[in-house]
């Protein structure tokens, strides 16, 4: 499902071969941000700004890649590419783009000597177009898998989905939207809602232990959840804390030891909204997102 949110971007840089990609979001300029980490083994770039004691309180871009900690240099691309595009904090010798990465780990799907860089980066960012753009096994959900958990693996990928309600001020000629873009390649099984609420042991018995073939470390559910909502640095960390309760919902189970679940949450300040009534279009549209890489599999 494509996004209306205006000015929102996302661009995809794919090896189906290699299995493995970059997705880049491009928000639109003065796009407030915040996000939050719950899993046990996050891959980050940038993310310590996001805290809503840091003083930066706008993103510019968002990169998602595979390739674990190594396709972090995606971001590199997208930095250069916004510098060129004159946006960033604003200082006495130029702009400096403030992009966040989050990783997550396809190695042992393709070819692990194939990774994000600089240069894939920079596709992926000349690649976006209005609207949320593709979902399934594309850009950073290329080699994304599930359910290792079982010991038997399914393919993951990209969920997209959006909720929107009529605005609070039905004169403001918006209504309230939120989009979730969820790069699922989680150590559990994704809940499409008729799962038992027990999914049985892991492997060998326990998490601690190295899962069977080797898939303790080959996780981590990453994303983006955007609003057309006005929303505060600090309200927008409670929208990421809302997008987790989201992949808890969705995934069974999440925020283990052994994925590096991320979320990060942005509002571009078109129209108001009530908080709350935003965190629970924030965990809907997650849960239908996770949901929807489920039903395509």
């Amino acid at each position: 499902m494509a996004t209306e949110i205006t000015g929102l971007r996302v661009g995809h840089w794919s090896d189906p071969d290699a299995r493995t990609g970059c997705t880049v979001v491009i928000f639109p300029e003065g796009t407030t941000a915040s996000g939050e980490v719950r899993g046990g083994a996050p891959a980050t770039r940038e993310f310590a700004l996001l805290d809503p004691t840091k003083t930066v309180s706008t993103v510019d871009a968002v990169v998602l890649s595979g390739g674990s900690a190594f396709g972090l240099a995606a971001a590199d691309g997208v930095m250069l590419e916004l510098e060129a595009a004159g946006r960033g904090v604003a200082t006495a010798y130029g702009p400096v783009p403030i992009v966040v990465g989050m990783g997550l780990f396809d190695l042992g799907v393709g070819n692990p000597s194939v990774r994000p860089g600089p240069e894939e980066g920079r596709r992926a960012y000349r690649s976006a177009v209005s609207g949320a753009g593709s979902s399934g096994r594309i850009g950073a959900g290329t080699g994304a898998t599930v359910d290792k958990w079982s010991g038997h693996p399914r393919a993951g990928g990209i969920g997209v989905a959006t909720v929107s309600v009529a605005a609070t001020d039905p004169e403001s000629g918006f209504d309230v939207q939120v989009t979730a873009l969820i790069a699922v390649n989680a150590f559990g099984a994704i809940d499409t809602g008729t799962r038992a609420e027990d999914p049985g042991p892991p492997p060998q018995s326990s998490i601690l232990q190295e899962p069977a073939e080797g898939h303790r470390r080959s996780n981590t559910t990453i994303g983006v959840v955007v609003t057309n909502a006005r929303a505060s640095k600090i309200e927008c960390h409670l929208l990421a804390q809302s997008a987790h309760d989201g992949l808890a919902r969705s995934l069974l189970p999440a925020h283990t030891q052994v994925d590096g679940d991320a979320i990060v949450a942005a509002a571009t300040g078109t129209v108001d909204a009530n908080i709350m009534h935003l965190r629970a279009l924030v965990q809907a549209a997650v849960v239908e997102a996770v949901r929807s890489v489920g039903n395509a599999n």
